[in-house]
């Protein structure tokens, strides 16, 4: 097919046949249209003549590329060795990856950020699959209905797909990576078991944008030879330094984001059917569709699971960041929020924090917080030690557990809660580059902080190994509030102001957060929610908890909770001896759940039952063993 075609899907077909029981073979029709005009397809009909489906997906800037012969599926011929290797694969120009070293260190550096592979860990012996699967890739972008700008979507079809159980896994990036953002947790698990995989990068991802410059990133990972070729670019004139698509687009993509899932799970179909012709159509009705992710990726499943046809038929949704209208729940802007300011004060009320961050280094700068806050009059206390208690009451009042804290020290270690307000305000409020009601901007930097124009070395690996959201891969948080004793707190206080205050700026950008809330799942449609019970980052208690309670109330009697005991919520930061100590990693959790469900799917085996998990940590210098996890086996 040409990459200049798009080609027409329907959104609404009702499921009618077994997952299992393909239907015969026959020639495909498809209704193709040159270059990126809209496609228009004839709708599906209900009983009435209705039509069921509301608009039709277009895809533009298709493409395909094949991955054998050291050059794979799921590790792009690195191997479980070369994912462990602490180097990333080089560019033999630094200054101009080619699309082969560019996709293979985004997958690199995605394995790496989600998956915990150091040695001892267990990845590939206690769980988890890094062996080679030749196959196909498709590439193409899709636009939520009334968003402004595409999200990246592709497909990965096995050579060894299994056309007697035809399945789909669709998946959406964690946090605000790139396409590649989800390979450890859906790749690794649908891949091995013959099945495609479908991607969104969900409105986010690393199509940075350098702004001096005028050119971004290409569809295939490279910079672009100019504006034009750019799969993002935006208008600013006069204005400096780096665009990137989940602050800038315009758009607010959290609020599509189970729309993004579903258009992944489409031109999936559209993928088979061009790769295995003489098996199409591929359909709905007859592809079993099982949708997993974690953090904004579980967010992300959990609100394609609302739409009423019956499309998919399960879900996994590891540590989500949901929010539903129900007790406890709280948004991650909230809390967000609330942390960045008083989360360094109150670690110094709590003993036998995980290292890093290193309490004889950050202890002064965390004291100096609690005294600037009880100057603002944000926390009481005439000494530090009581500053910090005071601090950590408020946390506590709003629903943090000690142990979410301690885990939340790596969040304040990493400024994370800071990048994360900054870049959510400005999609929340739909900003432009130069609008962030805060003053924040994002550009590359001198060893002083100072802004300054990124290099060609900078920009040859931004796509592979951004992580959506600066500080990270060249490219800085310049925060133009920056005075006083605590320099960082005057813009965190303007970003809560966004929360709790009501000018027009908060008032904007709390209609773009009442847009991400969830809704209950389809009646019937099984769900599995894997959440850490030491989450720091998205606590449980304020995202899946209130979920499951919510979907319960609403009659989703098929909606599953396993809480994991001593695991956090990054498997990749087990790789500090310290939290390998501490925490066990949740993907084995996740892969253990999709096991459960597929099993359920094809052959009636019954849902998993709810699960409180009692691990084992394995202390310092222990190697994993599978009675540390205690994964459930019904």
């Amino acid at each position: 097919m040409s990459a200049a075609a798009c080609v027409c899907y329907g959104a609404g077909m009702n499921k009618t046949l077994s997952p299992s029981l393909p239907r015969a073979a026959m020639a495909v029709p498809l209704l193709l249209c040159l270059g990126l005009a809209a496609c228009a397809g004839s709708p599906s009909r209900d009983a009435a003549g209705a039509s069921t489906r509301s608009a039709t997906t277009v895809f533009t800037a298709q493409r395909s590329t094949e991955h054998r012969d050291g050059d794979d599926l799921l590790t792009a011929g690195l191997g479980l060795a070369g994912l462990q290797a602490t180097v990333p694969p080089g560019f033999a120009d630094p200054d101009a990856a080619t699309a082969t070293e560019a996709r293979r260190r985004a997958i690199w550096a995605n394995w790496r950020g989600i998956a915990d592979l150091s040695p001892g860990g267990g990845y590939g012996t206690l769980y988890g699959d890094a062996g080679a699967v030749p196959g196909r890739e498709f590439h193409a972008f899709a636009t939520a209905p009334g968003a402004t700008h595409p999200h990246r979507v592709l497909t990965q079809v096995p050579d060894a797909f299994d056309r007697a159980r035809r399945c789909i896994v669709v998946t959406a990036s964690s946090g605000s990576r790139g396409i590649y953002g989800s390979i450890a947790v859906a790749g690794a698990w649908g891949l091995p078991k013959g099945c495609a995989v479908a991607y969104t990068d969900k409105g986010a991802g690393t199509d940075y944008f350098d702004l001096d410059a005028g050119i971004g990133i290409a569809a295939d990972g490279t910079v672009a030879t100019d504006r034009a070729a750019s799969t993002f670019a935006v208008d600013a004139a006069g204005v400096h330094g780096v665009a990137f698509k989940h602050a800038h687009s315009g758009d607010n993509p959290e609020a599509d984001w189970g729309r993004h899932v579903r258009q992944a799970a489409e031109f999936a179909l559209q993928a088979l059917d061009e790769a295995i012709p003489d098996a199409a159509p591929f359909t709905f009705d007859n592809t079993r569709v099982i949708a997993v992710g974690i953090s904004n990726g579980g967010g992300a499943v959990l609100r394609a699971a609302e739409q009423d046809d019956d499309w998919l038929d399960a879900v996994v949704a590891g540590e989500p960041n949901v929010f539903v209208d129900a007790p406890g729940a709280r948004t991650l802007y909230d809390y967000t929020t609330e942390a960045a300011i008083l989360m360094p004060c109150a670690l110094l009320h709590l003993q036998g924090l995980p290292q890093p961050p290193l309490t004889a280094q950050v202890a002064p700068l965390w004291a100096g917080r609690c005294a600037v806050l009880r100057e603002a009059g944000l926390v009481e206390g005439d000494d530090t030690a009581a500053q910090a208690r005071s601090a950590h009451a408020q946390l506590r009042a709003g629903g943090w557990t000690d142990d979410a804290l301690r885990a939340g020290a790596l969040s304040v270690g990493f400024d994370l809660w800071r990048a994360v307000a900054a870049t959510y305000a400005s999609a929340y409020g739909r900003y432009g580059v130069d609008a962030h009601p805060c003053g924040y901007h994002f550009a590359a930097q001198d060893a002083d902080g100072s802004a300054r124009p990124a290099t060609a070395a900078e920009r040859a690996g931004w796509w592979s190994d951004g992580s959506g959201i600066p500080p990270g891969a060249g490219v800085g948080l310049i925060d133009s509030r920056m005075a006083g004793a605590d320099p960082t707190l005057p813009g965190l206080l303007c970003l809560r102001a966004l929360q709790t205050g009501d000018d027009a700026h908060a008032r904007r950008v709390q209609a773009g957060i009442a847009a991400t809330r969830a809704a209950p799942p389809r009646d019937g449609l099984p769900v599995v929610v894997v959440h850490g019970a030491d989450d720091g980052l998205i606590p449980m208690a304020f995202s899946s908890a209130p979920y499951v309670a919510a979907a319960r109330a609403a009659g989703r009697a098929e909606v599953r909770s396993w809480e994991v005991a001593n695991a956090q919520h990054f498997d990749g930061f087990l790789m500090l001896p310290d939290y390998a100590a501490r925490y066990v990693p949740l993907l084995p959790y996740l892969y253990a759940a999709l096991d459960r469900v597929d099993a359920h799917l094809a052959g009636g085996s019954p849902l998993p039952g709810d699960a409180r998990i009692q691990t084992v940590p394995r202390g310092a210098g222990a190697v994993l063993e599978a009675e540390n996890l205690m994964v459930p086996t019904r």
